[in-house]
């Protein structure tokens, strides 16, 4: 592809170049994935009001998220398994971002580790999004990693105690490495960038895993581990545990009702991320733009919210802001730049949706962003508060 203009033309090149099993990892959702294709749609049916003879000089697009200075009103939102999309690709993502101006949030459930990611940037400051699981042990001992690694910002993902049904996930039989089946074989054998990339790195299993859980030493026994670690018995006593544990920044994740958004208030955590986990989990949920307004009124002057889900352009990111969002968060945008071009295809996708948001808000009427408010949008084309 001679010319990448925007978000879906790497998408498509990602999806050349990514294995079938890790491609479909990151662009589905679960069940009929009605609730993961409406974080998108619901954004486009927002209209913008453009304004003329504006001074559009001297334009701003840098804010702050949680207290920390950002080029733009976004984070890279942790993914699993970013490291199956391009070898090495929680590093190369992390500089990006570093390179960029914004934060970026390694997952739990990373290929790279932790200290990984901590060496690969040269010790910059990063996110680290946390599970909590059964093995409190273990729990402390990630959470005592995160710390150690200069982690400014822990995001606690609350909306996984149990696993959504991603149908995608079961055909292809998804796990990491991918299992040598003669299907997967022929598939990879397709994809001579990938396999290349992967044999020249000895990052292909979960680094924040292996090797740190106890009976835990190879790829064999985690999966085993995994299925009975996810907590459902997870709630808000154990919030407070995780506050005290980590001490920093807390920001939590997979908040979609204004009552779970006063419970977060009441915790004492920093932000919240109006989320529905990318439509990876309830299927028919409310899309995370749809849901913002009524819990940007409800909570929004006593904590910060935060917002992912469907952001596909800078656009999206604008229409987030004017809604109440103080920042957004991506997470397939910037696994298509990666799957199409490793580190270089995410500082792409960064370069893109910077421009069409500086470009969006200067046709709006506006040169910096902290002015931005729904007053840009097309009155009726919005989600309002209930």
């Amino acid at each position: 592809m001679a010319v990448i203009t925007n978000i879906e033309d790497l998408r498509v090149l990602a999806k050349k170049r990514v294995p079938r099993m890790f491609y479909d990892y990151a662009d589905s959702g679960s069940w009929t994935e009605s609730t993961y294709r409406a974080n998108e749609s619901d954004f486009q049916s927002i209209k913008l009001r453009q304004r003329i003879l504006h001074n559009m000089e001297n334009r701003s697009t840098a804010t702050t998220m949680i207290g920390q200075k950002t080029a733009m009103p976004l984070a890279i939102a942790p993914t699993g398994l970013t490291g199956m999309q391009h070898a090495d690709g929680e590093i190369l993502a992390a500089r990006a971002a570093r390179d960029f101006g914004i934060p970026f949030t390694l997952s739990t459930m990373s290929i790279c580790s932790i200290e990984d990611v901590q060496k690969g940037t040269d010790g910059h400051p990063f996110w680290f999004q946390l599970y909590v699981m059964k093995d409190r042990d273990f729990i402390e001992r990630l959470i005592d990693r995160a710390k150690a690694a200069n982690c400014s910002a822990l995001v606690l993902t609350l909306d996984l105690q149990i696993l959504g049904q991603r149908h995608k996930d079961l055909k292809n039989g998804l796990s990491a490495p991918p299992k040598l089946t003669i299907a997967n074989m022929i598939d990879i054998a397709t994809k001579p960038r990938w396999a290349l990339g992967m044999l020249g790195t000895p990052r292909r299993q979960f680094g924040n895993i292996v090797g740190h859980v106890k009976g835990v030493s190879d790829m064999s026994k985690l999966s085993e581990w995994t299925a009975s670690q996810f907590d459902p018995a997870l709630d808000w006593s154990d919030v407070e545990w995780v506050k005290k544990r980590w001490g920093g920044k807390l920001i939590l994740k997979g908040i979609q009702d204004v009552e779970d958004a006063k419970l977060a208030v009441s915790s004492g955590a920093d932000a919240i991320i109006v989320s529905n986990h990318g439509g990876r989990q309830l299927d028919g949920a409310e899309s995370s733009i749809r849901s913002l307004p009524a819990i940007v009124e409800a909570v929004g002057k006593q904590i910060e919210v935060h917002m992912d889900g469907g952001v596909r352009s800078g656009q999206d990111i604008l229409k987030a802001r004017a809604l109440g969002a103080q920042g957004c968060y991506i997470g397939r945008a910037f696994l298509y730049g990666l799957g199409a071009m490793g580190g270089e295809g995410v500082s792409k996708v960064l370069e893109i949706l910077h421009k069409e948001l500086d470009l969006t808000m200067a046709f709006c009427g506006h040169t910096n962003i902290e002015n931005v408010d729904k007053n840009i949008l097309l009155p009726g084309t919005y989600p309002k508060a209930n």
